[in-house]
């Protein structure tokens, strides 16, 4: 190895690593910050010219990032989330049936709206609605942001390594939906029924009590607006078009407002994610450039080219590791080599979402669910976790694999 490949290693590792743990030692830095320091030395210190750091960047995918951003603050300033949450309630009569009306719309939503976005908003609702029927908080919020997960799998749109998959390989939204929505949906089953078992006196038999009302406003002008971008959008999705374009615009839709500020919109826009996905592209785009990609290809390979079982047993561990963006995109340029690179992207959008719920720390989504109910005096343990975020990640995982190998 030269001196500038022993250089790219050592700074491309102490990155990934600062990813993957969420922050550096004595330093307020998160993912973000981390990636895009790591990048910035590895242009400054010449394993990649700024011209071609411009370039590794995959502007589909931020493009992409930044529209669904768009589309889902209108959607929550307009109440969409309240309303979906306010027929919950409705609908609910027995715990059971709770249950599986919090999987099944997380499960469902997380696929159109982003598995991050919709924890996001979903959690103090699902929080506030289990507290005023009197319910254990701990079974519903495990549910939400596990069929968060598994849902998103069903989509391009789903999550961001999926947004990745999706723009690298060039499989269309139809295809990827058709291809991994039954995972998702298989998914989804096998979540209630762990719960059911892992839970049991939460979900025996008995009506719920307490009160079923969901405090919130909205905005009926802006969700029907909102709702009818949407359906732009996915109608165009499905009949073909570029898919950056599609949720562009849509999301210019939603800006062309007489009455919504865009300052209320641009300020919860998350635009750390968007400046960690562009650092990281850099990043990875220094372990080409010095050829170091060559070595490291070399030994993906053969671990990846053993069919869906074998690759999602790498792409599990990896993501375990480095995280399942970053995972994503150092399998990026091996995928396309193997002999049957269309299963093997799909693979890998399955296995790096899925493998998100093995342990509380595994996915963004877990840790945006366990912050807000800290925050408002529920605490998700790590080990509290574990009793069903694992199983549900192992059965799932073995389902995947056996759908993507018949």
């Amino acid at each position: 190895m030269t001196s500038l490949q022993i250089f790219t290693a050592i700074i491309v590792a102490i990155t990934l690593v600062g990813v993957a743990i969420g922050r550096w030692p004595w330093l307020r830095m998160n993912r973000a910050t981390i990636a895009l320091v790591g990048a910035t030395i590895l242009i400054a210190g010449g394993a990649i010219p700024l011209e071609q750091a411009y370039r590794a960047v995959d502007w589909n995918t931020i493009v992409l990032l930044f529209a669904m951003m768009v589309l889902n603050v209108n959607l929550r300033i307009a109440g969409f989330f309240h309303r979906i949450t306010a027929g919950v309630v409705r609908l609910a009569q027995t715990p059971r049936r709770l249950l599986a009306l919090v999987i099944a719309v997380s499960g469902l939503l997380s696929a159109v709206f982003l598995n991050d976005t919709l924890a996001l908003m979903m959690t103090p609702m699902v929080l506030e609605l289990a507290l005023a029927l009197r319910r254990n908080p701990l079974p519903y919020l495990v549910a939400l942001v596990t069929a968060a997960n598994v849902g998103s799998v069903a989509a391009i749109t789903g999550n961001p390594q999926n947004m990745l998959v999706g723009i690298s390989s060039g499989i269309s939204f139809v295809d990827f939906t058709l291809a991994l929505a039954p995972v998702a949906l298989a998914g989804l089953a096998v979540i209630w029924l762990v719960m059911i078992v892992v839970y049991r006196t939460e979900f025996r038999a008995e009506s719920l009590a307490g009160e079923k009302t969901v405090p919130g406003e909205e905005d009926p002008v802006l969700l029907r607006k909102a709702l009818l971008a949407t359906g732009l959008m996915l109608a165009a999705l499905v009949a073909g078009a570029p898919i950056p374009l599609a949720a562009l615009a849509a999301a210019a839709l939603l800006l062309i407002s007489r009455r919504q500020q865009p300052e209320h919109v641009f300020q919860e826009i998350d635009w750390s994610l968007l400046v960690f996905f562009a650092a990281l592209f850099v990043v990875t785009g220094a372990i080409e450039t010095t050829g170091l990609g060559d070595d490291l290809f070399a030994w993906m390979r053969p671990w990846a080219d053993g069919g869906p079982a074998k690759l999602t047993v790498v792409s599990v561990v990896l993501s375990n590791l480095v995280s399942n963006v970053p995972a994503v995109m150092l399998f990026r340029p091996v995928v396309p080599t193997l002999d049957h690179p269309h299963t093997a992207w799909l693979t890998l959008a399955m296995a790096t979402t899925l493998a998100g719920n093995l342990t509380l720390l595994g996915s963004v989504a877990n840790l945006i669910v366990a912050e807000i109910a800290r925050r408002r005096g529920v605490r998700l343990s790590f080990t509290e976790y574990l009793k069903a975020g694992t199983p549900i990640a192992i059965l799932t995982l073995i389902l995947g694999v056996l759908w993507l190998a018949r």
